[in-house]
């Protein structure tokens, strides 16, 4: 079975649309995955989750649609795009959402207060759609197509990173973002973390990775809970995977930016680990597997 990844959202920590973020794209994080089967996951409900919505229900033909989503972890740039969500105000639509509770607050709790009536004027239970919030924490879950393994990462709150089995074989997605692979930052990851994160990923066909920071970039924001594309080359070449994906892109980094910094990796890439496919996400971009 083959599915494809549409890239929808590819921005970290805050929008940013204009000519100058057109190639790669402005809204945040936001990963569809679909396959011939019909189903449909969804990594992260950034603001990207808003066009998606969009073309969902303009595709749909009057039949009710089912979307799974999985968050990273509920800051703003990873859940603002739900509000916003058309397929929420459908009857008969079916939506879960897979993540993980934040210090003893409930997943649910969460998303229903950027829902607030004094902020939003439709609260979360009002939805018209069949709507579940699942927590989940490090392990695995089955969703319809896929069985998923989960594995806590290096970044403030309770933030997961996932790896995606398709159930009918198929090539493994792992969607790794806001992660600090350098060594700032105190986080509750257990011990040997670096070994069990490349055991999580090995032999992973496809890998979408935070690269956030550039090399100059990252020793004043050690401990912000973000990566450099180094770093990120580094890891998948330990774990053998195929693809690299560099991915919530850095809001002051125009397209000539990452441009810049999408050729230097590539050429760290080529010495470290040859056979390596390094690319930078670009919103609209497809990636078949």
């Amino acid at each position: 079975m083959s599915h494809t990844l549409t890239f929808w959202g590819t921005r970290g920590s805050i929008p940013t649309p204009g000519p100058a973020t057109a190639r790669y794209g402005g809204n945040t994080p936001c990963i569809a995955i679909s396959g011939t089967n019909g189903g449909l996951v969804v990594l992260d409900a950034g603001t990207g989750l808003r066009p998606l919505g969009h073309e969902l229900m303009l595709r749909r033909n009057g039949r009710p649609l089912t979307a799974e989503i999985l968050l990273s972890h509920t800051h703003w740039d990873h859940i603002q795009g739900l509000p916003f969500f058309k397929p929420l105000s459908a009857p008969g639509n079916r939506v879960r959402i897979y993540g993980a509770a934040q210090e003893g607050v409930a997943l649910a709790e969460i998303l229903g207060r950027q829902m607030d009536p004094m902020v939003f004027p439709v609260p979360l239970d009002a939805v018209a759609a069949d709507l579940s919030v699942n927590e989940v924490s490090e392990g695995g879950f089955e969703l319809e197509h896929f069985h998923v393994r989960t594995i806590r990462l290096r970044h403030p709150g309770q933030t997961l990173g996932y790896r995606l089995q398709p159930l009918d074989g198929g090539r493994e997605i792992g969607y790794i973002t806001d992660n600090e692979l350098g060594p700032g930052g105190a986080y509750e990851v257990g011990e040997n973390w670096r070994a069990r994160l490349v055991d999580f990923l090995q032999g992973c066909d496809t890998v979408i990775h935070d690269a956030m920071y550039a090399e100059g970039m990252i020793r004043a924001r050690a401990g912000w809970g973000h990566s450099t594309p180094g770093e990120a080359v580094r890891l998948t070449a330990e774990a053998g995977c195929s693809r690299l994906v560099l991915f919530h892109h850095e809001p002051e980094h125009d397209d000539d930016a990452m441009d810049d910094l999408l050729c230097e990796t590539r050429v760290l890439a080529r010495t470290i680990a040859p056979g390596l496919e390094v690319d930078a996400a670009m919103e609209g971009s497809q990636i078949r597997l």
